[in-house]
């Protein structure tokens, strides 16, 4: 969609003297997914554990679904029973789901989110009043919806944005019931409690933003800077990442701790690298050298292939895709580095080997490692001091990256200790995070 001109939405029903139909009484009694629902924000005996309990959740796989959060947000496991607790008695809140110039690649990964699955979680624990693809209502209906949620709670729904904002031309590229989607952003995540944007499109303007595309496309973030926005960017995103972001926020009331690009330290503040299934083969030079070959074959290191890993930041390899299935290095193929800025022209060619990767250092390459430890079994001894010199330089990584510095060590005390109420909640040197107001 990177250059075509949209307008979903489709054509707007009018009654016979051209006015707007009167309003179906199904619709008004129905949400953005048809099923009757309470209006929206309704709290008191309106919790998400009472949802969850009546459409057969055992408060056995509650539990064990605010343990799997508790990981997810990098929090000692002694905060399962914290977050178990906030969200036993968490209100309903609105949620409206914004889509721009995208491949509705993130919708499709939302619908497909397990522990639990989407209709438990989100359709049943948070009132979401309107997303183009799966809402039920068309046309003047669907975007009421829209516009009564933004009358009725002000500063009190969360916004979803998925997909880049073009501003060329006025903004004309990307047009929803006749209005431009930045007129849409802005006003809806003007007035939001929070802004979410998942996928990279939404981050930073993705691929319609790449060299040569005419829109003038753009993220979030830059459209409305006013706006407490926390950036999940992915092609597409890991839906783990948009359920602990929410999580997070229900549990403890404050955004998750960000890095300087708006991202949370749980899902992007270490290597993808550091943390892959075929590191270990980096690291004895072992390397796929074509596709189909005996390391291929073996899950050799990708590197040579054009893997941009050693430069990615994202926890890819640990909560993986498809019901934690798999992700894109284990099925066989290198990481195109989707979540770091600008990926689709600072990451192409995508099989062009990255030339100098960090881990190691910046004046010792893959191909020196390799060699000295292929070449040398007795060389263990220069191994072991590689290693060393790999941690005192791995402070580096992050500038190496082109990020703001070093991923901050957090030390939370353990529940019932003094200060366990919430975790820190903007380490030393992060942006983001604190209370929303």
């Amino acid at each position: 969609m990177g250059g075509a001109a949209t307008n979903r939405s489709g054509p707007v029903p009018v009654g016979g003297d051209g006015s707007p139909p009167a309003p179906d009484p199904t619709e008004q009694a129905h949400g953005a997914h048809g099923r009757a629902r309470e209006p929206a924000g309704t709290n008191g005996e309106d919790s998400i554990l009472q949802f969850l309990a009546a459409r057969g959740i055992s408060r056995r796989a509650f539990l064990r679904f605010c343990g799997a959060m508790a990981a997810a947000l990098a929090l000692p496991a002694g905060y399962g029973p914290q977050i178990a607790k906030a969200l036993s008695t968490a209100p309903r809140i609105p949620l409206v789901w914004l889509e721009g110039q995208d491949c509705a690649g993130n919708t499709e990964g939302f619908l497909r989110a397990s522990h639990p699955t989407v209709a438990e979680l989100v359709l049943d624990t948070l009132s979401l009043n309107y997303h183009e693809t799966i809402m039920a209502p068309a046309g003047r209906a669907a975007e009421k919806s829209l516009s009564d949620t933004i009358t009725a709670s002000p500063g009190q729904y969360i916004a979803v944005v998925e997909g880049a904002v073009p501003v060329a031309e006025d903004g004309t590229y990307c047009l929803i019931a006749g209005r431009t989607f930045r007129s849409m952003v802005e006003e809806v995540c003007g007035k939001a409690l929070l802004t979410i944007t998942v996928g990279t499109c939404a981050f930073d303007g993705g691929l319609p933003a790449a060299s040569g595309g005419p829109t003038g496309a753009a993220g979030v973030a830059a459209i409305v800077p006013g706006a407490k926005v926390v950036n999940l960017p992915g092609c597409p995103m890991n839906v783990q990442n948009l359920t602990a972001t929410i999580v997070h926020y229900l549990t403890f009331g404050a955004l998750p701790a960000t890095d300087s690009l708006g991202r949370p330290y749980f899902a992007y503040g270490q290597l993808l690298h550091d943390q892959c299934e075929r590191r270990a083969h980096f690291d004895a030079g072992e390397y796929v050298l074509s596709w189909g070959d005996e390391g291929s074959r073996k899950g050799w290191c990708l590197y040579k292939m054009g893997c941009k890993g050693p430069e990615t930041f994202a926890n890819c390899p640990t909560v993986r895709f498809n019901d934690r299935t798999s992700w894109p290095v284990k099925a066989g193929h290198g990481c195109v580095g989707c979540t770091m800025p600008r990926f689709w022209d600072q990451m192409s060619p995508f099989y062009r080997r990255l030339s100098n990767p960090p881990g190691f250092a910046v004046d010792v390459t893959a191909d020196q490692i390799g060699l000295g430890l292929v070449g040398a079994v007795a060389a263990l001894s220069v191994a072991h001091g590689t290693v060393s010199y790999v941690r005192a330089r791995r402070a580096g990584d992050h500038e190496a990256a082109g990020e703001s510095g070093p991923v901050p060590t957090i030390v939370l005390p353990e529940p019932g200790e003094p200060g366990a109420g919430a975790p820190p909640t903007s380490p030393p040197g992060a942006s983001g995070g604190g209370e929303v107001s």
